[in-house]
């Protein structure tokens, strides 16, 4: 009985892995519901980009990703933006594209393009979960490049559904 038992353990392990570690259940768009960072050191948590950060996250079948995301904050100008504005609008977002490569519960973003052109050559290294339509995922410690303090950031999306008739 017990041999059963580990047999069948093991086999509902894989199962329940298999798709944490298949990369094509990241395939497509996911739309940001919540960022948050963690202070190394304090563990201090808060709002990257405010209560009701918005924008989305994008992996495609040719390997590319593209990632921009806004505060809900964001400065909403009339007219063109004036210098002070632009600013604002700067300091509210993060964008950035790349290729990605995927193993078990990890993806690494290898930025070729970015907002502000400080990570443009890195590889961004990210650790994931999905949970149906939820993914979360962690960062490796890294300086904010919103405010320059050292943390995790600590993602959640939600899939976007195709608009597409079938």
């Amino acid at each position: 009985m017990p041999k059963i038992f580990s047999v069948a353990s093991l086999v509902m392990l894989y199962l329940s892995t298999s798709a944490w570690a298949d990369p094509d259940t990241l395939l497509g768009t996911w739309r940001l519901k919540s960022f948050v960072r963690e202070v190394v050191g304090t563990n201090e948590r808060y709002n990257q980009l405010g209560e009701q950060p918005d924008g989305y996250l994008t992996y495609s079948s040719d390997g590319r990703m593209l990632a921009l995301f806004v505060s809900g904050d964001q400065p909403r100008p009339q007219n063109e933006p004036s210098d002070d504005e632009r600013v604002k609008l700067h300091k509210s977002m993060l964008a950035y594209g790349g290729t990605y490569s995927v193993s078990p519960g990890k993806v690494v973003h290898h930025i070729d393009i970015e907002w502000d052109g400080r990570r443009i050559g890195t590889d961004q290294v990210r650790f994931y979960t999905i949970n149906g339509d939820t993914l979360s995922i962690k960062t490796e410690p890294n300086k904010s490049p919103v405010d320059g303090r050292e943390g995790i950031g600590i993602l959640i999306f939600e899939r976007v559904k195709s608009t597409q008739p079938q």
